[in-house]
């Protein structure tokens, strides 16, 4: 895997870890502190704060900024001016000391100026729509929007929505989807 690509006008603090193979783009800053992955592409005008933590494969579009607490796992995209908080009570020169965690799990996706609020959990390959405000945890592979967002359907892994049919089931990419007492699991086909 190639080294990491840094834009002339990227700032890479150092005691930032930042894996091989990923590009850091003009006026995005990577703070000392601060993890990302191997083969992520962190855009234009992004802030990955000390403490926030980034899995491989990533994409954090333009105008992102990750805050300590937020926690990205592999492969995981995240649209135009998406907003994560990491302060439940936020006040002007009040610091908590220590911020609650956010989870995005791997491989969800985040529409553009979609807004998170802080000490969620977003599942795996789950999907939130453009402009949307979570204010709740969202299961793995939830289709969510709105605001408040709220459960519009179901996304396979590929993105597709999933029709579940009246038996709960759904297939796509191979896999068989099951509803269970309201969550999604998913199976191989044989």
């Amino acid at each position: 895997m190639p080294e990491i690509y840094l834009h002339p006008q990227g700032l890479l603090d150092e005691g930032a870890v930042v894996g091989a193979g990923t590009r850091v783009w003009a006026f995005a800053h990577v703070a000392s502190g601060a993890t990302v992955g191997s083969g992520c592409n962190v855009c234009d005008h992004t802030f990955i704060e000390s403490g926030a933590w980034v899995g491989n494969d990533v994409t954090v579009k333009c105008g992102v900024y990750l805050w300590d607490g937020v926690v990205v796992e592999d492969s995981c995209f995240i649209g135009p001016n998406a907003t994560f908080t990491n302060d439940r009570v936020p006040r002007s020169k009040v610091h908590s000391g220590e911020y609650v965690k956010t989870f995005l799990r791997t491989g969800c996706s985040i529409g553009a100026n979609a807004t998170i609020l802080p000490g969620l959990e977003i599942g795996a390959y789950a999907m939130v729509g453009a402009g949307s405000v979570v204010t709740s945890d969202v299961p793995a592979h939830a289709l969510v929007f709105g605001n408040p967002a709220r459960m519009r359907g179901w996304v396979c892994a590929c993105g597709k929505k999933l029709l579940v049919d009246n038996a709960e089931v759904a297939t796509c990419c191979g896999k068989i989807y099951h509803l269970t007492n309201g969550l999604l699991g998913v199976s191989h086909a044989d």
